[in-house]
């Protein structure tokens, strides 16, 4: 079923009306109705746009969310004693009145969520379903008394759709502010759920403002488009659309209609190889519409690219699979950004046979690796964490091969040294000892850089403004997704790059700081400025003998930073053999 069938067939009809659970119901969905922060308030409302059938959903938040979130659409709407029952404990249009929570079909399968908002803001719904007049219904959950409890319903002018305002939020709940983030993170975290949406729903049009200004926006015209308004056109125009049926091997269990095996749809982009992030957080997951977070899905995605992407590079993917509903179970976690599959690990080997057919070309694999014949020949220098067992004193460099390895003669071998991995090691330890205790050196760039970033990376640069320049890295907002990049760490001579401010923002967004996450940060710091193919073949033997050098004073000289090796081995005794001598 493809998400165009999903919407005709599901969030496309008109839902139906709201009615009050049974208990035995509402003890099973109860734990859901928990708001924890701005985000899931913006979740919730979504969901509920979406499930009445919207083209168009627009969220505003003032602050971090607790002052004002504005969310407003084009859907269904609601009558007004659907709009009165809305906001009442328990009430809701996703489930029949003996329906399980188990395999249904809509997003806001545990309620409206309005009454458990409601509970902690000051709530208005306007509404209207087509009738000549439309609907406000105001619940104050700040007041005291009967006043809170009781709702205020008038009439209103407005189109087909809803609009809902959340204000003031957690204001009688001090203890549940004040256990929010900062302001930046708060939003931060909306921005990025917003373009899960929007990824996850590509045929629906979002926008996203913050305190007034718009930070994300998508045509809702498709995938590519949506991939636009949430990265940046580099990102868009360096990507494949992906659409593909897969049946699901050994599940044990038949389709819907009980004759062959399930299957399921695969639908949404794939950054090509060249576009990459140091952690996965940008490969962004959803079922049947729903942005979730699957550990195995997410590395299903990784898996269909196998070794085109560089070791311990990420891909940029929006991936939406498509099951039929009882074979998801979305009550295992209370936010609902888990859910449960049957046969999970059967569907993440389909998709990732879909994602690896998708990227399937010439342009993009990589050759196989060539068998030299020589089994043994090239072996790696050092332990097994790359420590020194000799130093580099009596090697000599006696030229380049391919433009990237480097050639020294050392006693009665041949040492083939990858001069990009050996430059890594070298930056990577001089980068460690400039921060050790010290302020990081760093070089203004002139002029600045502009980098484009996707709207939730634009918020996390501001939210972990500190921790970057601690890194090194000073910017200024330049509007419109885009940052100034003024200065970048330059401890080892060589200036960083815009892809190494990438991966610092990805290092400090997941709580990582220049000290708890250091050696993975400084790795990815150390790679961007080091000399790649294609600059060796200019370097003179005065440059290769002092790369040589800087190798040797290494404390682990043959691993670079992710762990691959520096340097291989050739013995004489192997070209002997090869050329059939004795010696």
């Amino acid at each position: 079923m493809t998400s165009d069938d999903r919407d005709a067939k599901g969030r496309g009809e008109r839902p139906s009306p709201v009615r009050r659970l049974d208990p035995a119901t509402v003890d099973r969905i109860a734990a859901g109705e928990v708001v924890t922060r701005p985000a899931r308030v913006v979740g919730e409302l979504l969901d509920n746009a979406l499930d009445a059938g919207a083209s168009r959903v627009r969220v505003a938040v003032d602050g971090d969310g607790t002052e004002r979130v504005r969310v407003a659409d084009d859907g269904h709407g609601m009558s007004r004693e659907d709009a009165r029952l809305a906001v009442e404990r328990h009430a809701t249009s996703k489930l029949a009145p003996d329906g399980d929570p188990v395999g249904v079909d809509s997003l806001g399968f545990r309620g409206e969520a309005l009454a458990a908002i409601s509970e902690a803001a000051r709530l208005e719904l306007v509404t209207n379903d087509g009738d000549a007049v439309g609907t406000r219904v105001t619940v104050d959950g700040t007041a005291s008394g009967a006043d809170r409890d009781d709702p205020t319903v008038a009439d209103a002018g407005r189109a087909r759709g809803a609009t809902v305002v959340v204000e003031d939020l957690f204001a009688t709940r001090p203890a549940r502010r004040e256990s929010l983030a900062g302001a930046a993170t708060e939003f931060a975290r909306i921005s990025k759920l917003v373009a899960d949406y929007a990824l996850a729903n590509p045929t629906v049009a979002f926008t996203l403002d913050h305190d007034g200004s718009q930070t994300l926006s998508t045509p809702g015209a498709g995938v590519t488009e949506a991939l636009l308004g949430v990265y940046d056109r580099e990102t868009a125009s360096r990507s494949t659309t992906l659409a593909a049926s897969a049946d699901i091997d050994g599940g044990g269990a038949s389709g819907e209609s009980g004759s062959g095996p399930p299957s399921i749809t695969v639908t949404g982009a794939l950054a090509y190889p060249s576009v990459t992030r140091a952690s996965r957080d940008h490969v962004r997951v959803s079922v049947n519409g729903r942005p979730v977070r699957n550990d195995r899905l997410a590395a299903a995605v990784s898996e269909g690219y196998d070794r085109l992407l560089p070791t311990g590079r990420e891909p940029v993917a929006a991936v939406d699979v498509s099951l039929p509903p009882a074979r998801v179970d979305p009550n295992v976690h209370p936010a609902k950004r888990e859910v449960g599959l049957r046969d999970a690990d059967a569907v993440a080997d389909a998709v990732a046979s879909v994602v690896a057919d998708a990227l399937t070309g010439a342009d993009l694999r990589r050759t196989a690796e060539v068998d030299t014949g020589l089994d043994g020949a090239l072996d790696p220098v050092g332990g097994a964490e790359g420590e020194r067992p000799t130093p580099f004193a009596d090697a000599e460099p006696i030229g380049t091969f391919r433009d990237l390895y480097v050639l020294v003669e050392a006693g009665d071998e041949l040492l083939v040294i990858d001069g990009h991995a050996a430059h890594e090691r070298v930056n990577y330890e001089r980068l460690g000892r400039a921060v050790d205790g010290e302020p990081i050196a760093t070089a203004e760039l002139d002029p600045p850089a502009t980098v484009s970033l996707s709207a939730d990376e634009a918020a996390a640069a501001e939210a972990h403004a500190d921790a970057l320049a601690a890194l090194g890295f000073e910017t200024t907002p330049f509007g419109g997704g885009t940052l100034r990049l003024r200065a970048v760490p330059a401890p080892f001579g060589r200036t960083a790059d815009a892809d190494a401010f990438r991966d610092a923002l990805a290092a400090v967004g997941n709580g990582e700081s220049p000290q708890a996450g250091r050696e993975a940060l400084l790795a990815d710091l150390a790679c961007h400025p080091s000399l790649r193919r294609g600059e060796f073949g200019e370097l003179d033997d005065g440059e290769l003998r002092a790369l040589l050098d800087r190798l040797g004073e290494c404390d682990r000289p043959y691993a670079c930073p992710h762990g691959r090796p520096t340097v291989l081995a050739v013995d004489e005794a192997t070209f002997a053999a090869g050329f059939g001598r004795e010696r």
